[in-house]
């Protein structure tokens, strides 16, 4: 093929020279044809020149990166040797290290332990309400890696003296209190009583929140105040003095036990847990004691009436005793069968008023502990029923039930308890007076018999 190609350029070519030659003289020609061969000589050694000078080149830049590339990896084997040779000698540095540290490692971990226990302890004090920055501090201690410094172990131990010397003493300072209805009050008058309680100028009880106000935490007013007497007890501390002992409300459990306090009902909620069934018990109590307060005050008057005519042979008509009497001197010549029926006539009507209301009283205390019985029973049909809807999961679905059931037990025996001993007192001051009338007639009656 290659020779087919030949042929045909030398055909080209002489066909070229065929119609060159028509156009030129024969000398022309051949000075064409050498000009022609010179010039494609003289190309073709460029050319050749220029290959040469490249594949120098190339032939440099070769020689060049195969020698870089050995620098580099002659390179590479020193660090390698280094690297070994480094992480031999760490390795010996951190045994020397540990060895000679020994009781410093020790020392870093109690730190560590010491500084989380007191932040947890500053986070939550009331003494925070007035010292502010402890905490970021002691965060970072507890999160150190390496061992603390003089100066940390010198600041660590000075926020320990101090958190415990504040524990002892009662400070007034200005800070913002989050009142009951959730809005912040600035530069409030506090006491603080130790790390235990605080109180507002009026006496409020005041608690310590570490996540309020952005987690830096803030004073809040309870919006339920303990009972009275603990109330009572707040303001004279408040309002004492300088230099003068009172009394003061102190939780030494920093806040579960005034919380406790705080959840504690009142006499008031107490009463209302009953519900319907106590306010029935505390009606028929009270309406017991007035009607054993009035009977009371009526055997009173009359044994005193009595024991007045006892002292008097003259009979009077304001007492049970004189109208006995005038029985014996309206019927003077009534013999001693007829005068003892009269006597027993008169000490019958006389006696009626003075058991009067007796009875109802005791029915009262009989019914009160039925109510609370009563109760008992519909508080914890209630408390089923909240087990039925809700389940036994949530306490607080079943208190009302059972607060009810307890309350009004509780109500029926406060009531039935001092309606019976009242009762007792109340019968044996009929029955004495009682007696005394019959000793009197028995008296006449023997007196008139001896006549």
């Amino acid at each position: 093929m290659k020779t087919k190609f030949m042929k045909k350029t030398v055909l080209l070519f002489l066909v070229g020279l065929t119609s060159v030659a028509s156009a030129m003289t024969l000398p022309e020609l051949v000075e064409a044809v050498r000009k022609s061969a010179t010039e494609s000589s003289a190309e073709n050694k460029q050319r050749l020149a220029e290959f040469k000078s490249k594949r120098d080149q190339q032939q440099r830049l070769l020689s060049e990166a195969e020698a870089t590339l050995r620098a580099l990896e002659k390179k590479s084997d020193e660090l390698k040797t280094e690297f070994d040779a480094n992480e031999k000698s760490l390795a010996e540095l951190e045994t020397i290290l540990h060895e000679r540290s020994g009781n410093l490692g020790e020392m870093q971990g109690t730190v560590k332990i010491l500084s989380g226990d007191l932040r947890s302890r500053v986070q939550n004090s009331l003494t925070s309400a007035e010292i502010t920055g402890r905490d970021e501090f002691l965060s970072e201690l507890a999160a150190k890696k390496e061992l603390p410094t003089i100066d940390d172990l010198k600041k660590l131990w000075f926020e320990m003296t101090r958190e415990i010397s504040e524990q002892a003493k009662i400070v007034k300072f200005s800070a913002p209190v989050l009142n009951s209805e959730g809005d912040i009050e600035e530069n409030v008058s506090v006491i603080r009583l130790g790390a235990f309680n605080a109180f507002d100028a009026s006496g409020n009880f005041l608690t310590w929140n570490p996540d309020g106000l952005s987690n830096k935490g803030v004073l809040y007013k309870l919006s339920k105040q303990p009972s009275g007497k603990y109330k009572q007890m707040a303001n004279s501390f408040v309002n004492a003095a300088p230099g003068t002992m009172v009394n003061a409300p102190i939780d030494y459990t920093k806040g579960t036990i005034l919380q406790m306090v705080v959840q504690t009902p009142s006499l008031k909620e107490k009463v209302e847990q009953g519900k319907e069934v106590g306010y029935v018990i505390i009606g028929l109590g009270v309406f017991g004691l007035l009607l054993a307060l009035w009977k009371f005050i009526s055997l009173y008057v009359s044994g005193s009436k009595i024991k007045k005519q006892l002292k008097s042979k003259t009979p009077s008509s304001n007492n049970a005793l004189g109208r006995i009497m005038h029985v014996y001197s309206d019927n003077p010549d009534a013999d001693v069968e007829t005068m003892e029926l009269k006597m027993d006539e008169a000490i019958l009507r006389e006696t009626a008023p003075l058991e009067s209301g007796l009875s109802f009283i005791k029915v009262m205390y009989v019914i009160a502990p039925l109510l609370g019985l009563l109760g008992t029973v519909v508080g914890m049909i209630a408390t089923f029923q909240m087990i039925t809807l809700f389940g036994t999961g949530d306490p607080k679905a079943m208190a009302g039930g059972i607060s009810q059931a307890l309350v009004t037990t509780v109500l029926g025996l406060v009531v039935a308890i001092p309606l019976t001993i009242l009762h007792s007192v109340l019968q044996s001051m009929a029955r004495k007076q009682t007696q005394v009338l019959e000793e009197q007639s028995a008296g006449i009656i023997a007196r008139l018999a001896e006549k």
